[in-house]
């Protein structure tokens, strides 16, 4: 089984619910290993480049106002990168069904995701899909430099450039 990466995000229900420790418990399960881990406040630009290949669905407007916390008073979600053998279908396993109420009762969301009587589906973390989608978002996400392995091809390239650093 070759090593993957995977992009990961603990979404503002889940922070917003104090969940963060118990999906990262439950996400520790799997014996692989974290390359990059950060806060991220989540703008609408990066919702929906993130969510790209949903824009053509109807759920597509919720889903931005859901990912940038706008329905949970949470501005941010928790972003990781794993990495090892088999990781993308190891994490979505762990995850479970994106609907709650269809996921495994063992999995993360069968155990703590819900649907409101609103109808609004609270599946507490975002895991990629496969390979493809996995590089796209993590590079989405990250930066090379903000990753302890480089799981992609990288380049150094010169900058001049302001930047923010510690007074």
């Amino acid at each position: 089984m070759n090593d993957e990466a995977t992009l990961v995000l603990i979404k503002p229900d889940a922070i917003q619910r104090r969940l963060t420790g118990t999906v990262l418990s439950r996400l520790d399960e799997a014996n692989l290993a974290v390359i990059g881990a950060k806060a991220v406040r989540v703008n609408r630009e990066l919702a929906e480049e993130h969510y790209r290949p949903l824009r053509d669905k109807p759920f597509f407007p919720e889903l931005i106002e859901y990912i940038c916390g706008r329905l949970h008073g949470v501005d941010h979600v928790l972003a990781l990168v794993y990495h090892g053998p088999g990781v993308i279908g190891r994490i979505r396993q762990l995850a479970g069904s994106t609907n709650p109420e269809a996921a495994d009762p063992t999995s993360i969301r069968g155990a703590y995701g819900r649907v409101k009587t609103s109808g609004l589906i609270e599946n507490l973390l975002h895991a990629s899909s496969d390979p493809q989608e996995a590089e796209r978002e993590i590079k989405l996400w990250f930066r090379p430099d903000e990753l302890l392995s480089a799981p992609f091809p990288t380049k150094e390239v010169s900058a001049n450039c302001t930047k923010l650093v510690w007074a």
